[in-house]
């Protein structure tokens, strides 16, 4: 069984134990997080995509840990000014373990 979840503005395709970093989230103080909404359910070649078929479904995933993503090095530039700015951003992250797709 597998579901596209959507949080942080981007979609993820998950299954039971996958691992992955999302955009930050508060997590519960069990350390377990709620995903919403959930766009489509896959389970032995049946898909769901119907909203209200969907309109209960979750996935429940655990916080593993708190993370930051890879340095960006963010550089401005003008021509003929003699403008430089560099700067770096490195954005937080939260890696979360599915534990359950529940439809």
């Amino acid at each position: 069984m597998y579901a596209v979840i959507a949080t942080g503005g981007k979609q993820y395709s998950v299954r039971v134990g996958d691992t992955l970093d999302v955009e930050k989230l508060a997590a519960g103080d069990d350390g377990t997080v709620s995903l919403r909404p959930v766009l489509l359910v896959g389970d032995d070649g049946a898909l769901t995509t119907a909203a209200d078929a969907l309109a209960g479904a979750t996935v429940r995933a655990t916080v593993v840990e708190q993370v930051k993503g890879p340095k960006l090095t963010v550089f401005k530039y003008k021509n003929k000014t003699g403008y430089r700015n560099r700067n770096g951003h490195r954005q937080p992250l939260t890696r979360i373990r599915v534990d359950e797709i529940a439809t």
